[in-house]
């Protein structure tokens, strides 16, 4: 009788699982239909938890649940809950590719990235042809693990030279090592290999701390080296380590020397965590005593002439396709606004000298900036609280005062040094200090560039720089800041012929814009396209606005009856012609459609300085007020940027960013397209209106160093290579085509076409086959833009005065090739990313 209750007890347990099943399905489909999702994805939790069996049939419409769910937590910053949901999603699907790309999604939104990038690839191992995540990865990738660990692992000579250091001081007495910053743990291996007992190693980032630990291990070192996820600032005796150690070994520098912190780290190491430094003039066992690697530092700088500086950070116009820009708007880069700047800004720029486009001409000849001994901590400690000192470069060759460039020799010991100068082979590049603010930057041999260097903020500041014409004598002291001139009429003189960045007109509206923003406006090709573009359109839908067309050139009383005229239009004129600009960043195209007649212009710029300054250079062409409008503040729902400009109107030109600046494809620029097609009225255009997309074959040993680590060979025999090249990227962005190291194996090809008037046009894969015109080994597939804005105007990327940079896919295997050979090129468009296949 018990064996026959308990059988019924479970068939009724049984019928009423199934029973709750069904009913929580119909639930969560009635919810579902009201869009209550929160409800919905309750259900189908529960649904899961009685019946697993069920996980493939609801998977899909659980997934669009769990997205739906997730969305409205987000806007309504539930992030805990959010999290909780993926969390649970997870348990329920461990190997689902989609959901561990939407949680990576929401992580890299959030601003985690070391967390996206653990997802992202997650979904790619799980699904390698799932293109939403290998996309997402790229991306992210770049930011975890940043393309110069491909090129330095890959500098043998730097590697080489690191391990003679490590291994001299080793051998000298140091026997407990700790390694602060140790990306791969390739100098922690050094220092094992030499013969150290004790080996320590700290990693802050999470991806890179997590990548040294299998490589570690995969070169049996895992019991031998102690790894850390700390910084070093954080690390305790004998919480961590048991004792201090007689070497402490890092390369936490960045071009300009102490901007990654070494100053700061090696001041508490030297505090906490190291033994105490060797007193010098005594002849005692290394060992006995505390030393780091490097051990000193010698910092350099020249003043150049470079016009690729120069035209990312000074606008070197007054007029843009006919608007005049306001002597009341200064423009400066980043770097500039440093100087002034409460906020921790990096206060220079890097550059590969070398490879820079149009090179550049040394203007003073090279000039010791400072030295630093990484052994003394009483000099490293005053770096921060030293008072600025200033510095004298004498002329020697007359040009344009354009930047200050700075590299630094790394004196490892005695022996062994690194130096990262613009004339060495090195994988280093250069600080650069643009400049800027000055009334006249001319240069002629006899005069003397003027500059202030000082150490804040963890930075290499040189700040203040200006020239002193050779006409008047002036002897500046590094002691003090008194003028040695004779009277008060030779200072005066003195006085007006120095030229500085200090004193700015105090009227002016100050604008700070990225570089890559700078150089747009510096694009002057760029702007008389679209003007003559736009032009082409607003006559075609008002033939008689030719009459009506502003004129900035006026003056006296002829310009107030230019303003009269145009008022008097708009007042004539109830339905003016709509433009909106919806590109990125700063941008003065609507201004110049504002110029073309009845037009009621639409910015969509975000930042109140940007706005304040199109709004005076507005002013500036005597607009009407109305004539220039910035969209989002007519928006209630600012993530739905593409509306109709009224209810009852639509719009004759929107304008959309199509490529970055970096060189790929904007993100869903097509749906973009799809919507902005349903927002045009009759005879209306988008701009661009099609993209074709050009590459060719080239063979580049240089892009082959910067996208993976070849091997074991340049690492020293450490196995590195299969665990960092997880985290190479294919395609390669921010490139400049015209000083790329590399031979062209082919002519120019047209890949794809982007349509966005005429989606039909459209395709995203095509095969294309290509004429091999010189033998070598393809490694790689540079590929750049001519944007159509219609069939007469038109913009190529790769051009000289483009603020846009180029791109090229990295082929994993070089394929060895001949004069003749055709080969078919498989190119696919996702979204931003271009994948090309080279087939024989």
């Amino acid at each position: 009788m018990p064996n026959s209750n308990s059988k019924i007890h479970r068939g009724g347990q049984e019928a009423g699982r199934r029973e709750l099943v069904s009913r929580s399905l119909q639930s969560a489909q009635h919810c579902l239909e009201d869009q209550d999702f929160g409800t919905a994805y309750a259900h189908y939790l529960l649904v899961l938890n009685l019946a697993p069996e069920l996980k493939t049939s609801v998977k899909e419409t659980f997934q669009f649940t769990l997205f739906k769910w997730a969305e409205e937590l987000d806007s309504l910053a539930r992030i805990q809950d959010l999290f909780n949901c993926y969390e649970q999603a997870l348990e329920l699907y461990p190997d689902d590719e989609v959901i561990c790309n939407s949680m990576g999604e929401h992580l890299f939104r959030m601003g985690f990235r070391d967390e996206a990038a653990g997802y992202f690839h997650k979904a790619v191992k799980l699904n390698p042809d799932f293109a939403d995540a290998k996309e997402n990865f790229y991306r992210v990738a770049n930011w975890l693990v940043e393309r110069w660990h491909f090129i330095m692992l890959n500098d043998t000579r730097r590697n080489l030279t690191y391990l003679k250091a490590i291994e001299n001081a080793v051998y000298s007495g140091c026997k407990s090592v700790l390694d602060i910053g140790t990306g791969t743990g390739i100098l922690s291996m050094f220092a094992k290999k030499a013969g150290a007992s004790l080996v320590y190693a700290c990693e802050l980032s999470k991806t890179m701390y997590e990548l040294a630990r299998d490589v570690v291990a995969a070169n049996n070192m895992e019991r031998k080296i102690k790894l850390l996820h700390l910084k070093s600032l954080d690390i305790e005796i004998p919480k961590h380590i048991p004792e201090r150690v007689s070497l402490v070994v890092t390369e936490t520098v960045d071009a300009g020397l102490f901007g990654e912190g070494i100053v700061e780290s090696l001041i508490h190491a030297w505090e906490h965590l190291l033994l105490q430094p060797k007193p010098k003039n005594q002849d005692f066992s290394t060992g006995d005593y505390g030393r780091v690697i490097p051990a000193s530092a010698t910092i350099f700088g020249m003043a150049v002439e470079c016009k690729e500086i120069r035209r990312h950070h000074r606008v070197g116009m007054q007029e843009i396709a006919g608007v005049h820009l306001s002597n009341s708007v200064q423009f400066f880069s980043p770097t500039y606004a440093s100087a002034g700047s409460e906020e921790t800004v990096e206060p220079y720029t890097t550059e590969k000298l070398s490879r820079i486009p149009g090179g550049y001409v040394p203007l003073t000849e090279p000039c010791q900036v400072m030295t630093v001994d990484f052994n003394n901590l009483q000099e490293l400690k005053s770096l921060a609280t030293r008072k600025p000192w200033k510095l004298n470069l004498p002329v020697t060759e007359g040009g344009i005062l354009d930047a200050v460039v700075v590299w630094f020799v790394l004196q490892l010991d005695d022996e062994h040094a690194l130096s990262t100068s613009p004339s060495e082979e090195t994988c280093w590049e250069q600080a650069v200090y643009p400049v800027q603010g000055l009334p006249d930057y001319s240069v002629k041999t006899g005069d003397t560039v003027l500059m202030e260097v000082c150490c804040q903020d963890c930075y290499l500041k040189i700040q203040k720089i200006s020239s002193l014409s050779s006409e008047y004598g002036m002897d500046i002291s590094d002691r003090d800041d008194t003028l040695s001139l004779g009277n008060e009429a030779e200072l005066c003189d003195a006085l007006a012929g120095l030229q500085t960045t200090s004193k700015q007109d105090g009227n002016a509206q100050v604008c700070v814009l990225e570089s890559t923003e700078i150089a747009l406006l510096n694009n002057v090709l760029y702007h008389k396209c679209f003007k003559a573009a736009m032009d082409k359109v607003l006559s075609a839908l008002n033939p008689s606005k030719d009459l009506q067309s502003m004129d900035v050139d006026g003056h006296g009383s002829g310009m107030n009856l230019q303003e009269n005229q145009n008022k008097s239009f708009l007042d004539a004129a109830p339905d003016p012609l709509y433009v909106l600009d919806v590109s990125e960043g700063f941008s003065i195209l609507p201004i110049i459609a504002g110029k073309l007649g009845p037009v009621r212009a639409y910015s969509s710029v975000e930042k109140e300085q940007h706005q304040a300054a199109l709004n005076v250079i507005s002013e500036a062409n005597h607009f009407p007020k109305e004539t220039l409008e910035f969209w989002l503040s007519h928006l209630e729902d600012e993530s739905v940027v593409l509306q109709r400009p009224k209810s009852d109107k639509l719009w004759s030109i929107i304008i959309l960013d199509v490529i970055e600046t970096s060189g790929l494809i904007q993100q869903e620029v097509m749906e973009k397209a799809a919507i902005s097609r349903c927002l045009l009225h009759s005879g209306g255009k988008i701009f661009p209106q099609y993209v074709l997309v050009y590459g060719m074959l080239v063979e580049s040993e240089s892009l082959l160093l910067e996208s993976a680590v070849r091997g074991t060979e340049p690492t020293l025999g450490f196995n590195i290579a299969p665990f960092i090249n997880q985290f190479k990227v294919p395609v390669h962005v921010y490139l400049d085509l015209s000083t790329l190291p590399c031979v062209p194996l082919s002519k120019p090809a047209e890949l794809l076409r982007l349509d966005l008037m005429n989606p039909l046009l459209n395709s995203s894969s095509r095969k294309v086959k290509v004429q091999i015109c010189k033998s070598g080994q393809v490694t790689a597939i540079p590929f750049w833009y001519h944007i159509y804005l219609d069939e007469e105007h038109s913009l190529n990327t790769s051009d000289e005065s483009s603020h846009w940079k180029q791109a090229a896919v990295v082929l994993d295997e070089p394929l060895q090739v001949q004069v003749g050979d055709e080969l078919t090129l498989d190119v696919q468009h996702h979204k931003s990313n271009i994948c090309i296949t080279v087939k024989r």
